[in-house]
């Protein structure tokens, strides 16, 4: 498996911010924006457990556009397979 050095761009650390303070999102949401958010200036990756948070985001069609972006970035971040 290959390391993905990707990283979280200020628009999408600016959607996962958002979506962590929203009083409406749900867990999933909160658990992508939250991996989204840790990975930012650094090269860690999305972990199985946030990845799975991150494609139910994506999936939902009650989530918002920030949460669906700082679930994107998430998973963007994803270890590469070769």
């Amino acid at each position: 498996m290959a390391k993905n050095t990707g990283q979280t761009g200020p628009r999408a650390a600016s959607a996962a911010a958002k979506t962590l303070a929203s009083p409406s999102a749900t867990k999933a949401e909160k658990s992508a924006a939250a991996s989204a958010l840790a990975q930012t200036k650094t090269a860690d990756q999305t972990g199985p457990r946030a990845a799975s948070a991150a494609a139910k985001t994506l999936a939902s069609p009650s989530a918002t556009k920030a949460e669906k972006s700082a679930a994107a970035s998430a998973l963007a971040q994803t270890p590469s397979h070769k």
